[in-house]
């Protein structure tokens, strides 16, 4: 738990050696997610944090706060909305927006695949928006990510704020 009371929250990876991506899968997903006071939860798909290639569903519900952040040069990512929808923002260095895409479950437009180095976030347009996400592992929580420092830190009143301005 953070200074300002965020609870890093995910579930159990999923035993055996392959799993298959169902509705009810994402159903289990998601009903955390409506409970967490983050409004968000990540099922991991891999079986440890050394793993090389770290996959995930993220159940993520309408007023959860992503804060912007990036990841290494050498550490791309691909997100696919699997129900639902995302707003994806790429920021610019002084942290204003340089493109927006809305990604919808079962349109043209349902996923994006991205460089490390690039400021992101994403914001939930739909309740019970469930994403598949990829990106290289190993996983360090202290190394996995640098937060935009543009960008309120989550769980604090700023933060609020800033993600209303976003959502207009």
């Amino acid at each position: 738990m953070s200074e300002h009371g965020v609870v890093n929250t995910a579930l159990e990876s999923p035993g055996g050696l392959c799993t298959p991506i169902s509705r009810s899968l994402m159903a289990s997903t998601v009903e955390p997610s409506r409970k967490s006071p983050r409004g968000r939860i990540i099922l991991p798909l891999h079986k440890s944090a050394d793993a090389l290639l770290q996959r995930m569903l993220n159940a993520v519900q309408p007023g959860s706060y992503i804060r912007p952040h990036r990841h290494t040069v050498d550490r791309a990512e691909s997100i696919v909305v699997l129900a639902g929808a995302v707003l994806f923002l790429r920021f610019n260095n002084d942290g204003s927006v340089a493109e927006t895409y809305e990604l919808r479950s079962g349109t043209e437009v349902f996923g994006i695949d991205f460089e490390g180095g690039i400021w992101h976030s994403f914001l939930a347009l739909e309740p019970d928006t469930v994403i598949f996400e990829v990106k290289p592992g190993p996983y360090h929580a202290a190394a996995d990510k640098e937060f935009a420092d543009w960008a309120p830190e989550e769980g604090t009143p700023e933060a609020e704020e800033y993600l209303a301005a976003l959502c207009r």
